[in-house]
């Protein structure tokens, strides 16, 4: 068997990879470098003139292959590399009639726990949010409570603004409600420690990413500093870089995106190292049912995993271009049964599907016209 045809699409707001074998396989794939799709579309572009004619069954050298093909790394570059992995990962589980869960090491739980990504801006609107997550089943939800323009507001009334969003969240969840506190990197490392003391009455389950990823020693560091549980590395993107943090003294969750850190090959090593540091394992993804079914096959084989980030538009019309094999059953998805990731493109909708680029480069300004922060 052999790799036959690639071709790479960008639907929706995202760069798909579909790998095709000269015996009709078909595996999928998706990048979670949302920011810069189009960066990914032509470094694959490059990686077909060494993929076309390999077996595809041969994942771990390929990805050693396609990562050091060059001197050059980063976020593109490991993107990349993930989309063709799934797709790999996707044609090896059809070719042996299995789930690919089971060419991971086989599954350890029969379900996979979801987080809803969720919320309000106000806590009126985050206890109605919190409400409805637990009406549908969840037993955790995620939500930024760093809101509005706070980058122009004293540090007292951002940090008094996150307390009542929480705690609307925390009274209208209850105590089964797990909370996941989202910053997208927008404080410092001081006003960090000072938010998470601030929430720690509502035993939150982690604050995620406070600060802007540049440094992997501070992101240690205000972990280290502070005895609320703190969860990193959505943007991460190699082993390396997850064993720097850990041995640096933090964090408590890792947040490995299958479709950024190197695919499934890698973020099973991520998840490995983690669990030696006594590390929890929370996947991250909002980009799709693709990313999503990636995820659900890595979350069954890992002993350290704790909850998939999900959100309420990979039911909608807006992934509708995606068949998936997989349900979800109020907080949870049973894993998949089906050979490969359980998931499939709808051809006859890919062109009814436009390309909508997230980046619309839109970083917001402070009232005295300096740059506030990048998500």
């Amino acid at each position: 068997m052999k790799i036959d045809k690639i071709e790479s699409m960008l639907i929706g707001g995202g760069f798909v990879v579909r790998i095709t074998t000269d015996t009709g396989l078909t595996g999928i794939g998706q990048t979670a470098c949302w920011g810069y799709p189009t960066a990914v579309e032509s470094i694959v572009d490059v990686y077909k003139k060494y993929l076309i004619g390999q077996d595809p069954l041969r994942i771990e050298h390929h990805w050693n292959h396609l990562y050091r093909m060059s001197p050059f790394r980063g976020t593109a570059i490991m993107g990349s590399v993930a989309a063709i992995d799934i797709a790999l990962y996707d044609i090896k589980g059809k070719h042996f009639e299995v789930p690919t869960w089971e060419l991971l090491g086989g599954n350890v739980r029969d379900r996979i726990r979801l987080h809803l990504l969720g919320g309000g801006p106000s806590p009126d609107e985050n206890a109605k949010a919190a409400k409805a997550a637990v009406k549908e089943g969840f037993t955790a939800m995620k939500f930024d409570p760093v809101v509005g323009a706070y980058y122009d507001k004293g540090q007292a009334r951002m940090i008094q603004d996150a307390v009542d969003i929480t705690a609307a969240a925390r009274e209208a969840g209850g105590p089964d409600l797990d909370l996941i506190i989202e910053v997208h990197r927008k404080l410092t490392p001081m006003v960090s420690i000072d938010l998470a003391e601030a929430l720690k009455p509502f035993h939150v389950l982690f604050i995620e990413d406070p600060i802007q990823i540049d440094s992997i020693s501070s992101q240690a560091h205000i972990a280290a500093k502070s005895t609320v549980p703190f969860g990193n590395g959505e943007r991460f993107v190699s082993i390396w870089e997850f064993r720097e943090l850990l041995e640096q003294g933090g964090p408590q969750y890792v947040r490995p995106d299958v479709a950024l850190a190197g695919g499934l090959t890698h973020c099973k090593k991520i998840a490995a190292i983690a669990e030696s540091y006594h590390c929890a394992v929370v996947t991250h993804n909002f980009l799709g049912p693709i990313i999503t079914a990636a995820s659900l096959h890595l979350d069954a084989t890992i002993p350290n995993f704790i909850t998939q980030e999900y959100t309420l538009r990979d039911e909608s019309e807006q992934h509708v271009v995606f068949k998936t094999t997989y349900e979800r059953d109020g907080g949870y998805i049973p894993i998949p049964d089906t050979p490969g990731l359980g998931v499939e493109l709808d051809d006859a909708l890919i062109e009814k599907t436009p390309f909508t680029p997230m980046n619309q480069a839109q970083t917001p300004l402070r009232k005295d016209g300096s740059v506030a922060y990048a998500v």
